[in-house]
C-alpha cells in the first residue's frame, strides 16, 4: 500500500512539474501564431490603425470614446483622427477640425526588426498638395501582436500620437 501511494505522490508531482512546461509551449505557439498574422497584413498592405488613445504633444492624453482609424490599402490611406494641441493656423470651416485625409499617391516603407515589431513611415505625395495640409509624414510602429503606435507630423500643427492596434481591413461586399 505504502508502495501505491509513492507512485501516486511520484505521478502527481510529474503532472504538476511538466503542465507548465505544455502551457507555456501553448502560449509561444499563439504568440507565433499572431505575429504571423501580423506580418500577413502588413505585408498584404490592408489593414486598419484603430486608435484607443491620443497623445497631444503637450498636455494629458485622452481614451478616445468615438472610432478613428487610418485605413491603409494598396492605393489609397484615409485618415480620419481627432486633433488635440496647438494649430498655428485655424481653418477657415470649424468642420474641418481633426486630421482628415484620403491620399492616393504615397510613398511607404515597412521594416520588420529583429524582434518582429515593424516601423513603417507613409508620406502622402498628392500633386495637389492643399489636400494634404493635414499630415506630412505618419510612423507607424507595430508589436508582432498587433498593437501600434502613430505619430502624425503636420505642416501647420504641433505633432500628435495615438496608441491602438492594426485589424486586417474587412472586405467591401
Amino acid at each position: 500500500m505504502k508502495s501505491l501511494i509513492k507512485i501516486s505522490g511520484i505521478l502527481l508531482i510529474g503532472i504538476l512539474c511538466f503542465n507548465p512546461a505544455r502551457a507555456q509551449t501553448a502560449k509561444a505557439d499563439k504568440k507565433a501564431a499572431k505575429a504571423e498574422e501580423t506580418a500577413r497584413i502588413i505585408n498584404s498592405m490592408n489593414y486598419v490603425f484603430k486608435a484607443e488613445h491620443v497623445n497631444p504633444f503637450a498636455g494629458g492624453g485622452k481614451e478616445l470614446s468615438s472610432e478613428y482609424d487610418v485605413t491603409v490599402s494598396k492605393g489609397k490611406i484615409v485618415i480620419f483622427l481627432p486633433y488635440f494641441g496647438t494649430a498655428y493656423s485655424a481653418p477657415l470651416d470649424v468642420s474641418e477640425g481633426g486630421i482628415k485625409l484620403t491620399a492616393t499617391h504615397f510613398d511607404y516603407k515597412a521594416t520588420q526588426n529583429k524582434n518582429g515589431s515593424w516601423n513603417i513611415v507613409i508620406k502622402p505625395t498628392e500633386k495637389d498638395m492643399s489636400g494634404v495640409k493635414d499630415a506630412q509624414l505618419l510612423r507607424l510602429s507595430i508589436s508582432a501582436d498587433g498593437f501600434a503606435s502613430l505619430q502624425v507630423m503636420c505642416l501647420n500643427r504641433e505633432s500628435i500620437s495615438f496608441t491602438g492596434y492594426i485589424d486586417e481591413q474587412k472586405k467591401e461586399k
